[in-house]
């Protein structure tokens, strides 16, 4: 019996195939064995993602939580003081938040507006100006001026006139907009003031107070000028409600307006007919 030999292979295909081969004999009579073919796993060169020791399977969520966003930082809240927040005050009295100062202290009512402000911007409604709500009301306003900044006081005076610094004296500066009550060279009292307007300006020199009205009203204007204490013609230091409301945005008609009714009070009840005033730059 003639037995014809045959051996076939076949190439590895790409990697990680499997290569058959074929080896031994084709029966060609009864009784004779065929040998069954063998197969040889050559491994793969690159490793399947799963058995990736190098990490986590894409598949697989990881088990780390995400790191929660940083608060925005806050820059002012209640208890805090400065010119910064004065700022912060006077901007919220351009849009209506506040009505009161810029006093320069972060009080209950700065801190009720800024909340205000927060809940109508959708912002969390914390009472505290943090970055976020800081850029937010930037802009929204414009920059105060010095004025804006003081218009409820706490300007810083400037020195005294020589001519104040003896005696018993009412030293009204128009460039800091300040007036002090002095005896003998000590600042006794000093309050924010506002004058006239370039039409009905207040008067500069030296005077004396000739006469005192608590509740003097003007027959001019028929407005009142509650403790009035005039120094020169119709002129007169006294309280003014319009000041006390709207600050530097209006002028008096010549007067020296005070919007401090205790201080003016106080200042009225010390302040004697005959006293110097002094009105300078």
């Amino acid at each position: 019996m003639r037995i014809r030999g045959m051996r076939r292979s076949t190439a590895v295909l790409a990697s990680g195939a499997v290569l058959t081969v074929l080896c031994g004999c084709t029966v060609q009579a009864s009784g004779e064995e065929q040998r069954s073919p063998v197969r040889i796993e050559l491994p793969s060169e690159t490793p399947s993602p799963k058995s990736d020791p190098s990490g986590p399977s894409d598949d697989k969520p990881s088990s780390r939580p995400p790191t929660p966003a940083a608060p925005p930082a806050v820059l002012w809240s209640r208890g805090d003081t400065g010119r910064d927040v004065r700022e912060l005050q006077a901007r919220l009295r351009q849009i209506a938040w506040l009505f009161d100062g810029p006093t320069g202290t972060y009080d209950d009512l700065t801190e009720q507006a800024v909340r205000g402000f927060q809940g109508k911007r959708g912002l969390p409604k914390t009472g505290k100006t943090d970055e976020v709500t800081w850029q937010r009301l930037l802009r929204m306003t414009r920059e105060p001026g010095k004025w804006d900044l003081y218009l409820m006081g706490g300007q810083p005076a400037d020195p005294p006139d020589a001519r104040c610094l003896t005696g018993r004296v009412l030293c009204v500066s128009k460039s800091s907009r300040t007036l002090r009550w002095m005896i003998d060279g000590r600042s006794v009292l000093t309050v924010p003031v506002r004058f006239g307007s370039q039409y009905t300006p207040t008067r500069e020199g030296v005077f004396s107070v000739y006469w005192k009205s608590r509740h003097h009203v003007s027959t001019l204007y028929d407005s009142p000028m509650p403790y009035a204490m005039f120094f020169s013609g119709g002129q007169a230091v006294h309280y003014s409600s319009d000041f006390a409301a709207t600050g530097y945005a209006g002028a008096s008609h010549g007067c020296v307006n005070v919007a401090d009714e205790r201080a003016i009070a106080e200042m009225f009840a010390q302040v004697e007919t005959g006293d110097k005033v002094v009105v300078h730059w």
